[in-house]
């Protein structure tokens, strides 16, 4: 079949009787309307290419393209005139989010500002801390009690209402926007909650919302399917399938047994997610980070992870935002291995990603002072396609996951299984002369596998240095938070930070006093913002204070610098072990970081960084000094530098 020819076909016999249910709003609205079929005539093809591959079998295949295209209508129509600006800006700029403007930042909104309108009151704060993106972790409404920290979604529609309303929501979002402060919200689409409308139905036996979920009467087909399947929380079901008694099914549920996995070989789940998504663009959100993109697609006989058609849907839902909400971007989630990360990013699937590589790597190069895996990997993976983005960042509200490449570690010498046991082992405080105090998260005594919990401060050594009341430690755990924040504030991306590392935010084990959380070592590092230690950011006298003060002043500079801007970065290899290095380059702006990640001074022959063509004479930006490579460069501890290339 000649897909092109058939695109046209469908689309020309589909675009009148669209217009003629939309009559209405064409005739007072013309101008708006050819917009919208403009754009639908541009991505329709691409759109029409992936639901024939996905669904093309079904025999009411068309009747879902219909019932989709309407879907797309209502939902431009329904869309505000300041949004419908916005589409317009971005579809004339778009590399709006590859700006050394951008910065971002990550917070719960009941544990930064209790609820939506206190967020609201802290936009000043998130001024002046150079913010132009807010991640707020996922608050729709969601099961009392354990509920995944709020990704076991029970409504897309409806906001917890414990911090708020969809109405104050949408509220926020604007005055974000009039900031110039982009909304960020997870799309939590692999899974619903048990508690989810859909899920209701089918457990009340209706077989079209069973069909929108993976059940089955006995073990046959979950026995089948779990022959390649890797278990993802082993401590709280074996496998993928959880039985629901009051029904008599086996249900797939990937994560936890109160949330379902969606069967996106339905197509009818497929429009109901697009509803849902353009809902939410509808309400002033920017981008959407998409939760666990590995997982969409089942097929029997695979581990059922990172499959092509993952990949198909996610432009699917690309193309259907081209469409009714150009100004969506999507952010990727797929803490997998890093072959498989860099799939996921390209301009027609998703435009901007997290860098789960780069963190665990800056952690793990803290903990072994040694850059070979960081500048090996770097070199062999940062290299994205030049229209998208890394999302950098040192934390999150998420484990650290050592997901590293076995067989770039292999390179150098290094076994995978054992080296990650050792970075357990010393970000737990348990390796001798570890300066870090985590927790472990899922761990398996089968396997030996395990993750990390922690703030970015008890990580990076401040816990165990104010604990022992260590001067010379403090001081080298400040170094060590700030010189990982400079590494993403310089590196090509967005750097994300998770809100409360900025004032040097312990551990908080009270977590463990809550029945709901006691399991979850991650509510270590989710701890309730502390706005005494906020009102202290000032007095540099202060932990506080000497962090924040850093902290500011680097990212004033990186807004300065417009060699920060865009994706070209060149990673060097220094001589030193113990030096991180890259080159940051747009239009006729040359920059040089280098990175000492080690307790003990480093130096830097001149000479080496002629022979990479970077010139004589600098300015490092971040002390304001010169330097000439006629002379050596020394590094003390912890120390970097940002020089900029003087003609």
């Amino acid at each position: 079949m000649d897909l092109s020819r058939e695109a046209k076909r469908t689309l020309d016999r589909l675009q009148p009787r669209l217009r003629t249910r939309f009559a209405d709003y064409i005739a007072g609205h013309s101008e708006d309307w050819q917009k919208f079929e403009s754009r639908l005539s541009r991505n329709f093809e691409d759109l029409f290419r992936i639901l024939h591959h996905l669904y093309g079998t079904h025999y009411d295949f068309f009747y879902h393209i219909e019932e989709l295209l309407e879907v797309l209508a209502v939902y431009w129509t329904q869309r505000n005139p300041e949004l419908k600006l916005l589409d317009a800006d971005r579809e004339n700029h778009p590399d709006w989010f590859q700006s050394n403007q951008m910065l971002g930042g990550v917070c719960y909104v009941d544990l930064f500002a209790g609820n939506l309108k206190g967020i609201q009151q802290k936009i000043p704060y998130f001024k002046e801390l150079g913010l132009t993106y807010l991640h707020l972790m996922p608050l729709f409404r969601c099961p009392e009690g354990e509920n995944d920290g709020g990704y076991a979604i029970s409504s897309y529609r409806e906001v917890n209402p414990a911090i708020g309303s969809m109405g104050e929501l949408s509220e926020l979002a604007q005055q974000l926007r009039k900031e110039g402060i982009s909304l960020v919200l997870d799309f939590v689409f692999n899974h619903t909650s048990n508690e989810h409308e859909w899920a209701l139905k089918a457990r009340a036996g209706d077989p079209e919302y069973q069909a929108y979920y993976y059940m089955f009467d006995d073990r046959t087909m979950p026995d089948a399917y779990e022959r390649t399947l890797r278990e993802i929380f082993p401590e709280e079901h074996p496998g993928a399938f959880t039985y629901f008694p009051d029904m008599g099914k086996w249900v797939w549920t990937t994560f936890h047994s109160n949330q379902w996995d969606l069967n996106y070989s339905n197509p009818v789940v497929f429009n109901r997610m697009a509803e849902e998504m353009l809902f939410l663009a509808n309400a002033g959100v920017e981008v959407l980070r998409l939760d666990a993109v590995a997982f969409l697609w089942k097929q029997m006989g695979t581990n059922c992870e990172n499959l092509p058609e993952a990949h198909l849907l996610i432009q699917a839902f690309n193309s259907i935002a081209r469409i009714s909400a150009p100004s969506l971007i999507f952010k990727s989630e797929a803490i997998v291995h890093p072959d498989e990360v860099v799939r996921y990013i390209h301009p027609k699937e998703c435009q901007i990603s997290y860098n789960p590589l780069l963190m665990a790597l800056l952690w793990n190069t803290l903990a072994t002072r040694q850059t070979d895996l960081l500048t090996f990997s770097m070199q062999e993976r940062f290299k994205i396609h030049p229209d998208c983005a890394w999302v950098n960042y040192v934390r999150c509200h998420d484990d650290i996951g050592w997901t590293f490449s076995d067989e770039d570690a292999a390179q150098l010498g290094i076994n995978g299984f054992d080296h990650r046991r050792f970075l357990n082992d010393f970000y737990t405080g348990k390796f001798p002369g570890s300066f870090a105090r985590g927790l472990p998260f899922q761990e398996n005594p089968r396997t030996g596998d395990a993750r990390i919990s922690g703030t970015c401060a008890s990580l990076a050594g401040l816990e165990k240095a104010i604990y022992e009341e260590t001067e010379r430690e403090v001081e080298l755990a400040l170094r060590r938070i700030i010189l990982i924040h400079s590494v993403i504030l310089s590196i090509g991306g967005i750097p994300l930070i998770y809100l409360g590392d900025e004032v040097a935010t312990l551990n908080d084990y009270r977590y463990r006093e809550d029945l709901a959380k006691v399991r979850d070592s991650r509510w270590v590092h989710r701890p309730f913002a502390d706005w005494e230690k906020y009102n202290r950011r000032f007095d540099e006298t202060t932990l506080e204070g000497k962090l924040y003060t850093r902290l500011r002043k680097l990212i004033e500079l990186r807004k300065a610098i417009s060699a920060f801007g865009g994706a070209e970065t060149e990673i060097l290899s220094l001589r030193s072990k113990h030096l991180f290095s890259y080159v940051r380059q747009k239009r006729n702006e040359r920059v040089l970081a280098i990175f000492n990640f080690s307790e003990q001074p480093q130096i830097i022959d001149g000479n080496e960084i002629r022979l990479h063509g970077l010139g004589y004479h600098f300015v490092d930006l971040v002390s304001s000094q010169p330097y000439s490579t006629i002379n050596a460069l020394m590094l003390e501890p912890y120390q970097f530098v940002w020089l900029k290339v003087v003609s």
